[in-house]
């Protein structure tokens, strides 16, 4: 545990320590409690500022023309756009070689967006279209074209000894040898990538931007504008959403940095949903082949898995070089990627892991069924250490496990409905590091203000930011403002791995410790009580031995000069830790006669160390199960292999959960994790696509191995079995 100790001896005196360090969680008055959003009323009210929202003088508008089919020799003539009134520019963004689905081509600027697309509809537009693979089946048939130079499937990665694993499924008392598949996924953030590039010649512009990462902007540009990263300022006030898509300027800024250099105006550039769809990125999508073996009393003894990702003209994404959580005592496992010609996946919420989380866990529940054995006991018995018992135990009991009649067989039905209940787990790192630069300063007001450059993605951030000090200095969280979101302000780490709340949070705390030591020591002269006898509570200073010698908040403040005072707070070891884990329940109701399958409730248990906003927590752990939820009955993106269109490059075609298909959620902080901060939101989303394919199954022996889980899998599934 890293300390700093602030030490003053006085005659007589005991010597008072203070340490930089978490308080004791009962002795918290703000963190660790239910704390409403800082910004909770700017959002709700319409206030509150997104790039999209962006206004400034003399701006245009700009939208890009993408490649409409998967592969393409594209020649493009720009003079009929620039014939219209209103357009203001035109420019290519790709130039020559074959382009693919969603590729952003060209760019128009224009006095009105309306204006703009009709710039893009003028642009002449000549295909040559070229053999291409879209999708798995393409991409490794015998006659398949090349995606890349070097072929469609890469290099293997391989873990374990396949000799020594397959000899343990031979000797297993039960196998299951099954494909998993799941589709690829859209990040479908509401606010689509875009920015506002404000530069109208000189040495300075301003980019707002929707970003994950407020540092990652003002150097790439500053490339396309001439400029060094010294003269980029970025804005990131709001942002709706980026799930692991929004880490750099991307093709869009390039384009509207070009177009602002060009006429010396600011440019608003924000993607339509189709574009969204086909150049922002996605989750990769993945096969599985898996064969596994288990012993009659519960031991997972062999693991051998084939395992495919789909990343487009990328690799995708899958974790680890062995079997997922759970402990097998043989397993080989054997990667690779299939590449088509369609847009390259991003990281998105939890890169991978509900890939594997999915097969993996469909794998697990197969063979405790093969062997008649507990799903939830065979769970518990196959993972190490304690805390997935204790999580698993804790949402089987908010589900109803132990009043359920399918315990090692799927049930019966009744009037043709079926219902079920199945299990998942999870894993992330949510560990921090060095990064971030925080300032607090006090003024003699009364006003405490926390300053930091890092944005918000919807998580929280400005809120335990605001706590944080509010903890430190013994006020309500109402009396801190958090200024966040502007490359003026302290560096901080870009938002990824849920990896801010780790970083961010040790650099804030040691921000307000700094000074709140110097406030103390400001005060022990006014006051004449040694600073280290000093306690910050309940908006008054007071000396702990004498408590009726305090002033109140305003009247300490008033103490000092005309400047306040100010600190400066860095990441320190020791006020963040990482390795989370967490378990999710679910039940559904499977009607038969449909194929339907609606969830009736879901549960989950996390961990993250010490929680900062109780209900932020519970928030983030709800909004991975909707989002899960969402994954495992609904998304999926659409190709048409024949003709190369994108056919649900919409929020009309491109389903994903609404209110009607939301269940009841239980959302449960493990406070049994006495570890310091950690952030957890990304294993949220990893393990109820899982728990709910699983009920599916616990509910009529219908067992779909490939997601979404549409009613015809369903209904198909169930006459497999009868």
């Amino acid at each position: 545990m890293a300390a700093r100790k602030s030490r003053r001896k006085e005659a007589g005196d005991v010597e008072a320590v203070s340490e930089l360090a978490w308080p004791p969680r009962g002795d918290l008055a703000v963190l660790n409690h239910d704390l409403r959003r800082v910004d909770g009323p700017a959002k709700i009210s319409g206030r509150a500022r997104y790039t999209h929202d962006v206004r400034l003088p003399g701006m245009v508008y700009a939208r890009v023309l993408t490649c409409p089919i998967p592969r393409a020799e594209v020649t493009l003539d720009l003079e009929p756009a620039r014939k219209i009134p209103g357009v203001e520019a035109v420019i290519a963004l790709a130039e020559g070689g074959t382009k693919w689905l969603g590729q952003p081509l060209a760019a128009v600027a224009a006095s009105t967006p309306e204006i703009a697309e009709d710039g893009i509809r003028a642009i002449r537009v000549k295909l040559e279209p070229k053999p291409w693979a879209v999708d798995r089946a393409q991409a490794t048939a015998e006659d398949a074209p090349k995606v890349l130079k070097d072929g469609n499937l890469s290099k293997e990665n391989t873990s374990g000894d396949e000799t020594e694993a397959r000899a343990a499924l031979t000797s297993a008392d039960q196998s299951v040898e099954a494909t998993y598949t799941l589709p690829v996924q859209h990040h479908v953030c509401l606010e689509t990538h875009g920015v506002v590039v404000d530069y109208r010649g000189g040495d300075e512009a301003t980019v707002y931007c929707s970003t994950q990462g407020t540092f990652t902007v003002p150097e790439s540009a500053a490339r396309e504008l001439g400029l060094k990263a010294s003269q980029v300022t970025t804005i990131v006030e709001h942002m709706g959403g980026g799930f692991g898509s929004k880490f750099d300027l991307g093709t869009e800024g390039a384009a509207a940095c070009r177009l602002a250099k060009a006429l010396g105006k600011p440019v608003h550039l924000m993607f339509s949903r189709a574009d969204e769809f086909g150049a922002a990125g996605n989750r990769s999508g993945s096969r599985q082949v898996l064969h596994g073996g288990a012993s009659q009393d519960g031991r997972l003894v062999a693991l051998v898995g084939d395992i495919e990702k789909l990343g487009g003209l990328q690799g995708g994404s899958f974790p680890g070089r062995g079997p997922y959580i759970y402990s097998v005592e043989k397993s080989f496992l054997r990667v690779r990627s299939v590449y088509t010609n369609t847009d390259v996946a991003r990281a998105m919420r939890a890169p991978g892991h509900p890939q594997a989380s999915f097969g993996m866990e469909s794998l697990v529940d197969e063979l405790a069924y093969a062997i008649g054995m507990d799903p939830l006991e065979f769970r518990k018995k196959n993972l190490k250490g304690p805390v997935y018992a204790r999580q698993l135990d804790a949402v089987a009991r908010e589900i109803g496990w132990a009043q359920h009649p399918n315990k090692v067989a799927p049930g019966a039905l009744k009037d043709g409905m079926g219902v079920g209940i199945g299990f998942a787990v999870s894993t992330w790192g949510g560990g921090g590091g060095e990064g971030c630069e925080v300032d607090v300063r006090i003024d003699r007001d009364g006003g405490v203000t926390a300053s930091v450059g890092t944005q918000d993605l919807g998580t929280g951030t400005r809120t335990y930011v605001a706590a944080i000090v509010a903890e430190e200095l013994g006020l309500p969280i109402e009396s801190v403002t958090a200024r966040i979101g502007d490359s003026r302000l302290g560096r901080a780490t870009p938002s990824g791995g849920s990896t801010t709340t780790a970083s961010l949070a040790p650099a804030v705390k040691d921000a307000a410790y700094k000074a709140r030591t110097l406030f103390a020591e400001r005060l022990s002269r006014a006051m004449d009580v040694p600073a280290e006898r000093l306690r910050f509570s309940s908006g008054r200073i007071a000396d702990e031995r004498d408590p009726k010698r305090a002033l109140s908040w305003k009247q300490a403040c008033g103490e000092l000069g005309g400047d306040g005072l100010s600190a400066r707070g860095t990441f320190q070891p020791g006020l963040s830790s990482n390795g989370v884990h967490g378990a999710q329940a679910a039940k559904v109701r499977v009607d038969t006669l449909t194929g339907r399958v609606q969830v009736l409730k879901m549960a989950a248990m996390q961990d993250c160390g010490l929680p900062l906003n109780r209900m932020a927590i519970r928030s983030q752990i709800q909004g991975g199960m909707v989002q899960a939820l969402s994954y495992g009955l609904l998304e999926e993106r659409v190709i048409d292999s024949v003709s190369g269109w994108a056919l649900n490059a919409n929020l009309e075609d491109y389903k994903v959960a609404h209110a009607s298909e939301i269940p009841e959620m239980v959302a449960l902080i493990d406070d049994e994790d006495t570890r310091p901060v950690i952030g957890f939101s990304e294993a949220a989303v990893i393990p109820g696509h899982g728990a709910i394919a699983n009920a599916v199954y616990n509910a009529c022996g219908a067992r779909v191995r490939d997601l979404p889980l549409t009613p015809d899998k369903v209904l198909a599934a169930l006459g497999r079995v009868g």
